[in-house]
């Protein structure tokens, strides 16, 4: 299999975690791909035609993209503990709204970035950002003794790296003096052998 692959990027770096979880990383090639939404990566766009990362080539050339789909395609390769839960179990859709929550936390911390990189930056979209962020940052610290207590999963996963992408991209947020519950957690899932292989990085 070859993954279109950045280390900056948290949506990549979660299909990375899961493909150490499941065992599959050493089965993976990785490609280093650059992609802006400014400039379509040509390559990249014939084999997804939306150019973004990560995309996954299987090895008869099917294409695979969106970081939950290709989480999940990795979880059916193994024998091990499922880091998506059996259909029609609680604990699936738990993962799952954990999951949501994750990720729509890493795209708005990325739109996030992107209104305070240009020139004029709109205030207003600064302002929603900034109380959805606000939001959602509460409610991973009501949820985090939950999240503690169950078996790691695809929503640990999400969580985690938009947690770490605040820290990458946003130093000056400074979630943890009033997220103690929540800093506990990802300072525990940040001493994973999958997460410790995997932190974001500049090149």
């Amino acid at each position: 299999m070859k993954l279109h692959w950045s280390p900056r990027s948290p949506f990549v770096r979660k299909v990375m975690i899961a493909a150490h979880e499941t065992g599959l990383a050493e089965q993976i090639a990785l490609e280093r791909t650059v992609v802006a939404i400014t400039a379509p990566n040509a390559l990249l766009l014939a084999d997804n035609p939306l150019s973004k990362i990560p995309t996954l080539i299987l090895d008869d050339g099917t294409p695979l993209y969106d970081s939950l789909v290709i989480c999940e395609y990795l979880d059916s390769l193994h024998k091990g503990r499922k880091l998506f839960p059996p259909p029609g179990e609680k604990a699936r859709w738990t993962a799952l709204r954990r999951h949501a929550l994750g990720n729509g936390l890493l795209d708005l911390l990325i739109l996030w970035r992107y209104e305070r990189q240009r020139e004029a930056p709109a205030q207003d979209y600064l302002d929603a950002f900034a109380v959805k962020g606000k939001a959602a940052l509460a409610a991973l610290e009501d949820d985090a003794s939950a999240l503690a207590a169950a078996p790691f999963a695809i929503g640990h996963i999400a969580i985690g790296c938009a947690l770490s992408y605040a820290d990458f991209r946003f130093p000056d947020l400074a979630w943890r003096a009033r997220h103690e519950k929540l800093a506990e957690w990802h300072a525990t899932f940040s001493q994973r052998e999958s997460a410790r292989l995997t932190v974001p990085m500049e090149g």
